[in-house]
C-alpha cells in the first residue's frame, strides 16, 4: 500500500498561519494540472469551499489540505514541505512518483 501524503510540521505551521490571518474557515487546496515544463505542474490555492465528496482530506496541527482524486493519483506517497530560505519561502512537494523534476521545483513528469 502506498503511504498518504503528509505535512510537514513546517508546512502545517505556516498552512495554519495563513489561514489565521483570512480569518480561518479555509484551507490550502493541493493539485497536479497538466502543464509545465515537465508535463504537470503542482497548484497551490486557499480556499473556503468545503470538500468535495472525492478530496482526500489532510490534516495536521490545525492545518487542513484538500487534494481531488485524480491529483491524488499522482501525489500518493509525497510529502508537502515549506521552506524559508535566502531564495525565497515556498512550498515544496517530496514526490516519489516523479521520475523527474524542473529546476523551477513546481513541474514535474512521470513515466
Amino acid at each position: 500500500m502506498i503511504a498518504p501524503f503528509r505535512l510537514t510540521e513546517r508546512a502545517a505551521e505556516r498552512i495554519a498561519e495563513i489561514v489565521a490571518s483570512q480569518g480561518g474557515g479555509s484551507a490550502l487546496r493541493v493539485a497536479v494540472l497538466a502543464g509545465g515544463c515537465s508535463g504537470f505542474q503542482y497548484k497551490f490555492d486557499l480556499t473556503g469551499a468545503d470538500a468535495a465528496a472525492d478530496d482526500e482530506v489532510i490534516q495536521r496541527d490545525g492545518a487542513r489540505v484538500l487534494i481531488d482524486a485524480a491529483s491524488m493519483d499522482l501525489l500518493a506517497g509525497s510529502e508537502l514541505d515549506y521552506t524559508d530560505a535566502l531564495m525565497g519561502a515556498h512550498f515544496a512537494v517530496k514526490n516519489p512518483n516523479a521520475s523527474s523534476a524542473c529546476g523551477c521545483g513546481t513541474s514535474f513528469s512521470v513515466d
